[in-house]
């Protein structure tokens, strides 16, 4: 697995599973999570960056590459400020942006997610925009010079998998973009079976920072997208139309 690279942003990644900062007990608990996860990227809330010299980022690994997110952003222009408080703390160019005014569901808005992407890719930022897995609003992203396109699986926080699963489906094929499957994403073999798909790499945040041993489950989810990737690689096996098909012939047995 270690030569199966992919690049977002011309970074190559030989992980893929990004982790979150979110939800933990401790902050301090997050440096054994990333070690344990494997993961090379990382996101946080630039809320909890903003006047935290020594906060939330203090406990990230130095090696991680930051992916600052807009939570909070409810129109495309507070998720710009969002994005250039970010690069001014020295959080880096690489952005996830969500826009988000739905109070209920957490739904992200599709028209000003690909507003707010558009005008970050014209200051140079790297842009994974978090969207419902809706194909037009991914090809605005894309169109808008998007890095990757982040559906979620369920609703954000949620730990119910991919509820999102046959529109995901049609993303991974249509969309010439790595597919990073976001949010809802609850056990390890929701990660898995979401690579098996062909999606390029998942993003866990609450499955792992909610679990009682959240190290434990990162290791977890590091070994479920790795298996689903060589699954994907691999290929599946051919399916039969539902009568059974003997593994062994039934022919020749001894008499």
């Amino acid at each position: 697995m270690n030569q199966d690279v992919f690049m977002i942003g011309g970074e190559a990644l030989s992980s893929r599973l990004f982790i979150g900062t979110g939800k933990y007990g401790a902050d301090s608990l997050i440096p054994a999570v990333c070690e344990a996860s494997g993961a090379q990227v990382i996101t946080v809330a630039m809320r909890r960056v903003e006047g935290q010299s020594r906060g939330i980022t203090g406990h990230i690994p130095a090696h991680m590459r930051l992916l600052p997110n807009t939570s909070g952003a409810r129109t495309a222009e507070e998720a710009v400020r969002l994005a250039r408080l970010a690069r001014a703390a020295g959080c880096g160019s690489w952005i996830k942006i969500e826009v988000i005014s739905d109070t209920r569901y957490l739904l992200p808005d599709g028209y000003e997610t690909a507003r707010a992407t558009e005008m970050l890719v014209k200051e140079g930022f790297t842009v994974l925009p978090y969207i419902n897995p809706d194909l037009y609003v991914a090809r605005a992203c894309v169109d808008a010079g998007a890095a990757a396109v982040m559906p979620l699986g369920a609703p954000i926080g949620t730990n119910r998998g991919l509820r999102t699963r046959e529109m995901i489906g049609i993303l991974i094929e249509e969309i010439d973009l790595p597919v990073v499957v976001d949010a809802g994403i609850g056990l390890p073999s929701h990660a898995c079976e979401a690579m098996e798909m062909g999606a390029a790499a998942c993003l866990v945040n609450t499955a792992i920072a909610s679990s009682p041993d959240p190290v434990g489950m990162a290791r977890a989810f590091r070994h479920a997208v790795q298996a689903g990737r060589a699954a994907y690689l691999a290929g599946p096996g051919a399916q039969s139309s539902g009568r059974a098909v003997a593994s062994s012939p039934l022919t020749g047995f001894l008499r």
